[in-house]
């Protein structure tokens, strides 16, 4: 006797789905073991690297993420940066924007957003917090930018419900294809014997974003692989620090960082320089 198969209901779905990435975040933390012989925190900031890419794009701005957020502030508008660092995702939209507000964790990258909004000479201000427990403090703008952010985001549910709650035109998402920290996952093998997480990926934000009903489209591309780090010695302290390895170490790293293809007169950051990306957009409506 057959049996028809039983479908899913929508909901069931939409929550296996941030179940499973709810876990994969999770796999990605470091073992103890591991972290309690690091010298230095592993989560590092390169706040470096924000600027110089916020210094990037504002002088060349190019790519689908500006692209889809610049023809989405026709007429000009407001914009809401979350997850802002120095403002590459917002400040090219500068010509575009009546008032544009970042939002972050870090006070130092609020504080680099502002000088270079202040030089830009466009109507500015900051909200210090996290998303979305500081939505509340975040004006509704035309549109809303988040890049780089939605792989450090665990409860991805209430995250992607505020950036909606806060636009009236149009949401842009810039996100590596897959889970940035995977470029390292070579190096951890080598250090430690450890093999690293594959996911999440792109693929599935796009799934959980379109099981929330918000019909997102999609383009992926490549950025080059540009000098984002001062020098090659500032690349190999902050990977050194991510491997949770000692300053004695650093020569090793270097290294295995040469060996990888890495140039030290181009030392690109390995998070998302040089990766494919995805510009994810949709309509709060």
């Amino acid at each position: 006797m057959q049996t028809e198969p039983v479908e899913t209901e929508p909901s069931t779905r939409t929550g296996e789905l941030l179940d499973r990435w709810r876990q994969d975040l999770t796999a990605w933390a470091i073992p103890d073991e591991i972290m309690a012989g690091a010298a230095d925190s592993p989560w590092v900031l390169p706040r470096q690297v924000f600027a110089r890419r916020a210094d990037r794009q504002v002088a060349t701005p190019a790519g689908p993420s500006f692209a889809r957020a610049w023809e989405a502030l026709d007429p000009p508008g407001e914009v809401l940066d979350v997850g802002a660092g120095a403002g590459a995702a917002c400040l090219p939209l500068a010509e575009r924007a009546s008032m544009i507000t970042a939002v972050d964790v870090e006070p130092a990258m609020l504080a680099a957003f502002a000088e270079r909004a202040a030089a830009l000479g466009v109507p500015h201000g900051v909200v210090a917090g996290r998303w979305p427990q500081a939505a509340a403090e975040a004006p509704v703008a035309d549109v809303v930018t988040c890049h780089h952010v939605l792989y450090n985001v665990a409860e991805l549910e209430p995250f992607v419900a505020e950036l909606v709650r806060h636009a009236r035109r149009r949401v842009v998402v810039e996100v590596t294809a897959r889970h940035p920290l995977t470029s390292l996952n070579p190096l951890w093998l080598r250090f430690h014997d450890l093999r690293r997480p594959e996911a999440p990926t792109a693929d599935d934000l796009l799934a959980i974003l379109a099981a929330l009903g918000l019909r997102p489209e999609h383009e992926r591309w490549l950025r080059p692989a540009e000098p984002e780090h001062g020098d090659f010695a500032d690349l190999v302290d902050v990977t050194r620090r991510r491997l949770c390895l000692p300053p004695e170490r650093s020569e090793e790293v270097a290294a295995a960082l040469l060996e990888s293809g890495v140039r030290p007169g181009q030392p690109p950051d390995l998070g998302s320089s040089g990766r494919e990306l995805v510009t994810i957009w949709f309509s709060p409506t």
